[in-house]
């Protein structure tokens, strides 16, 4: 930058250049839209040079140039560099007089400017990126139907430099969503892996193939039902009391049995859904096939300490149960996710009366 004056930094310079930035507009090639813009600003002032700029750190980089073959130009005051300054426009009706423009080399060389009107190209956000200027070689007076018709048409430029920015970051949160549901069927498709290779080493004794099977088959089922219930959002985190919510109506629905869910919001990352919702699934058919009355779904949030209970009004569990060492599938699937986790499952009577409660621990 030669000689950059103070004057014609913006208060907002280092805000103002991450937006330049974020719009990926500098260096790129001519775009028919734009030179659409200059060519329609030029006829209706009726000169020969239009330019939309954008106001690099250290030069004025030319979008589009109506009727001039230069392409950037250094950041002197007096012309974009001071337009920029401003929300409204920047008017010389003959620059070779005007004390903001004198030293300009536009102005006081070879190239002879003396006429320039532009309006900053303004953000939704408020960062003025550069100008539409329309400019002429000799002095000429400006009507204000005529700098209402620039505010316009530098308004038609902000607009298609933000959507194609909407655009982008669009395709980018896209790519970024399909990345995270192939990790998503990955993490699914490595589960049920597991859940087969668990359900085929299992005693002969416990059922025929068929039975076995079928038992597979559900629990391969749950995997979907746990992804029907949980609706993706922007955020890293998610609320685990409404995505139970979701899933316990329709285990309700699929076992037949009442299921209430009460407890804290819970928000957890997003990572964690899956192994919570196919505990639940477990859990809570699990205490339909073995317990009995209204299946209860708790949820407890106590500083970085999460509690999932499930309990049930059945009998209980014998005396002599050990989560540790039973072999049953059921139980097996639910210490796989609770590790998952990195918690633990513990089993005791139910607090409220007859039954049994299964809780698993982890930390957040």
């Amino acid at each position: 930058m030669n000689a950059l004056d103070r004057e014609i930094i913006p208060e907002n310079e280092s805000q103002r250049l991450a937006a330049v930035r974020r719009h990926e507009i500098l260096d790129t090639p001519p775009d028919g839209s734009f030179d659409r813009v200059t060519a329609m600003a030029a006829r209706r002032f009726d000169v020969p040079i239009s330019i939309i700029s954008i106001v690099d750190h250290d030069r004025i980089w030319f979008k589009s140039h109506h009727g001039v073959g230069v392409e950037e130009i250094g950041r002197d005051p007096g012309l974009c560099a001071s337009a920029i300054l401003s929300n409204e426009a920047h008017v010389l009706v003959d620059a070779s007089i005007d004390p903001r423009s004198l030293a300009n080399p536009l102005v006081a060389g070879d190239f002879g400017l003396r006429f320039y009107a532009g309006v900053p190209l303004q953000t939704s956000d408020g960062f003025n990126l550069g100008t539409l200027c329309v400019i002429d070689k000799v002095p000429r007076p400006i009507e204000q139907d005529q700098i209402d018709d620039l505010k316009d048409l530098a308004s038609l430029v902000v607009d298609q430099l933000e959507l194609r920015l909407a655009a982008r970051t669009a395709i980018a949160h896209a790519e970024l969503m399909a990345r995270e549901i192939d990790h998503r069927v990955m993490n699914s498709l490595q589960f049920v892996s597991g859940l087969l290779t668990m359900q085929s080493g299992g005693p002969a004794s416990k059922g025929d193939a068929s039975t076995r099977l079928k038992e597979a088959a559900t629990r391969v089922a749950a995997v979907a039902r746990v992804h029907r219930n949980f609706y993706s959002s922007d955020t890293e985190k998610a609320s685990c009391l409404t995505f139970l919510t979701r899933l316990c109506g329709d285990l309700s629905d699929i076992c037949g049995v009442a299921v209430e869910v009460s407890g804290d919001e819970g928000m957890v990352p997003t990572t964690l859904i899956q192994p919570i919702g196919l505990l639940t699934n477990e859990l809570v058919t699990n205490a339909a096939k073995h317990g009995a009355g209204k299946i209860n779904v708790i949820y407890r949030v106590k500083g970085d300490r999460h509690e999932l209970s499930v309990c049930d009004q059945g009998p209980g569990v014998p005396a002599d149960f050990d989560l540790a060492k039973s072999e049953g599938l059921g139980m097996k699937v639910v210490r796989v996710l609770a590790k998952q986790l990195g918690g633990g499952v513990q089993v005791m009577p139910n607090p409220n009366g007859r039954g049994a409660c299964f809780q698993v621990a982890f930390a957040i």
